[in-house]
Formats: C-alpha cells, sequence, structure tokens
C-alpha cells in the first residue's frame, strides 16, 4: 500500500552479525554449539531438581525457573540468528518481528524478578533462618514466581503496544542480528519522541525496583555474615551467595547498557555484542555457574549419576 511517496513495509530484513561468509559459517558452528549447550543445560537443571527430593527447597525452585525463562529467551533469539548464518539477510514478517521482540523482552524481565526473589531467599536464609519456613513458604514462593512471570507480561506488553503504534514505510534493514527495540525505532517514519521513553522508562524502572531488593538483600547478608565470629562460619554463609551474585552480576549488567544508558552512549555494534551476551551466552552460563560453584548441585548430580550407572 502507498503511503505518499513510500510503501508501507510488511517484512524486516535481519542483517545479522556479519555478512562475510566465512565468518558466517564460523560463527554458526560457535552459537549453534553454545544453543545446545544452553539447551541441555538448563534442561538437566530442570530435571535434575525436579528428581532430586534434597533440592526441593524455594532457592532450587526459582532456579528451576530460571533455568527454563533462559530455555525460552535464547530460543526467541539465537535459531533466527542461526538461520541469518546460513543465509544473507533473513526476512521476517511483521508480526514475526513483534512476536520475537515480545518474547525475548518477556523472558528476560522475568529473569529480573527470579534473580531479586532469589535474593530474598539467600537474605531470608542468612539473616532469619528460625523464620525461613514462614517466610518462604510454598504459597509465598508460588506468589513470587507467579509475580515474576507477570512483571514479564506487563513490560513486554509495554514494548510491544509502542511497537505496534509506530509505522514503517522507509528502509526495511535492521542492522542487529534480531528484532531489538532500538534498531526498529531507526526504520519508523513516525514521530518518535515519546515511544522511544516509555520502555526505557518501563526497564529502567524494573531494574531499579529489583537492584534495590538484590541490594538491600545482600547488605543485611554482609551485615549478618560479618557478625558471625568464625571464619569458617563466615565463608559457609557467604558460600551460599556467590553463585547468585555472579549471575545477577553479569545479567544486570548487560541490560543496563542496553536498556537504561542513553542510546547516543554506544554504537550498534556494541549494542550487538551486549545483546549477544544477555540473549546468547549468559543462558548457557547460568547452569555451570549455579552447577560448578554449588555444593548441593554438585552433590545431587553425584548422586543421580550414581543412580544412572549403578
Amino acid at each position: 500500500m502507498e503511503v505518499g511517496n513510500y510503501t508501507r513495509v510488511t517484512q524486516f530484513i535481519i542483517l545479522g552479525l556479519t555478512e562475510d561468509p566465512v565468518l558466517s559459517v564460523i560463527f554458526f558452528v560457535i552459537f549453534l554449539g553454545i544453543y545446545v549447550v544452553t539447551l541441555m543445560g538448563n534442561v538437566s537443571i530442570i530435571v535434575l531438581i525436579s528428581g532430586s527430593p534434597q533440592l526441593h527447597t524455594p532457592m532450587y525452585l526459582f532456579l528451576c525457573h530460571l533455568a527454563f525463562v533462559d530455555i525460552w529467551l535464547s530460543s526467541s533469539v539465537t535459531p533466527v540468528m542461526l538461520m541469518g548464518f546460513l543465509r544473507k539477510g533473513i526476512s521476517l514478517p511483521i508480526a514475526g518481528c513483534v512476536t520475537q521482540l515480545c518474547s525475548m523482552v518477556k523472558f528476560g524481565t522475568t529473569d529480573c524478578f527470579l534473580l531479586a526473589a532469589m535474593a530474598y531467599d539467600r537474605y531470608v536464609a542468612v539473616c532469619s533462618p528460625l523464620l525461613y519456613s514462614s517466610h518462604m513458604s510454598p504459597r509465598i514462593c508460588v506468589l513470587l514466581v507467579g509475580m515474576s512471570y507477570l512483571g514479564g507480561c506487563v513490560n513486554a506488553w509495554t514494548f510491544t503496544g509502542c511497537l505496534l503504534s509506530l509505522s514503517f514505510c522507509g528502509p526495511n534493514k535492521v542492522n542487529h542480528f534480531f528484532c531489538d527495540f532500538s534498531p526498529l525505532l531507526k526504520l519508523s517514519c513516525s514521530d518518535i519522541s515519546i515511544i522511544e521513553v516509555i520502555p526505557s522508562v518501563s526497564s529502567g524502572s524494573i531494574i531499579v525496583v529489583t537492584v534495590f531488593v538484590i541490594s538491600l538483600s545482600y547488605i543485611c547478608i554482609l551485615i549478618t555474615i560479618l557478625k558471625i565470629r568464625s571464619a569458617e562460619g563466615r565463608h559457609k554463609a557467604f558460600s551460599t551467595c556467590t553463585s547468585h551474585l555472579t549471575a545477577v552480576t553479569l545479567y544486570y549488567g548487560t541490560i543496563t547498557f542496553i536498556y537504561v544508558l542513553p542510546k547516543s552512549s554506544y554504537s550498534t555494534e556494541q549494542n550487538k555484542v551486549v545483546s549477544l551476551f544477555y540473549t546468547v551466552v549468559i543462558p548457557m552460563l547460568n547452569p555451570l555457574i549455579y552447577s560448578l560453584r554449588n555444593r548441593d548441585v554438585k552433590e545431587a548430580m553425584r548422586k543421580a549419576a550414581v543412580r544412572i550407572y549403578s
């Protein structure tokens, strides 16, 4: 349909990470391997927690859902990126682009809320161990998980609503490896002065709230740990938090760069690299972080291996 001197866009062409055919083959092999490891690692975490009675605790309930969310976060981006390596410029209809953005934002935001819930769980476990069973009852755990998914949906609806309010009538080549909001804004022929602010405010608010919960939880944990007289006791208390702290640092560092900092402060190529890290690499790293640095998970893996091979 003609709009002025332009033709209304009905599909987008995702340019991907590179146009070099040699690099495309190398990247395809690397990221296919990462995706396979991501799926195997997170599915293994879910199966291990589900099949190990000693891991049926609030912390591992949250970890199980984190693994589930990481599978979908990676799956919303990686398959399209892999297809882009095999053929130059993959085409997606507008509905497909909207669906991909909605899925990525939903599961990425749910990750934030789950990490905050895990921080609160660690706070109760370290600072109020005698009240743990009442403060982290099954009802409260289900409520926290449900609120995490609801928060993800609300933020995804915000991004989706803003994207659907835009008109695209010019170039349709997206300089990214998936339909991210920022590069799509650059292709719009609508007034984006307000539209570009709303998702940043929404995401920024979620980051501020969840970082506040995480920071406050760990300040209280640190104060409690410093009151423990024995070095062994302090190490034991802090060791229960190291995996979560590592995951929080990696994830929040990257999403803050993308969704909170002004767009003028970084280039498109930097945007691609950081987006690649939190949508593809971190979902692969989380199972490794929680399995290699967690005594309970390693013990459950050992018992599972004994059952399988005995």
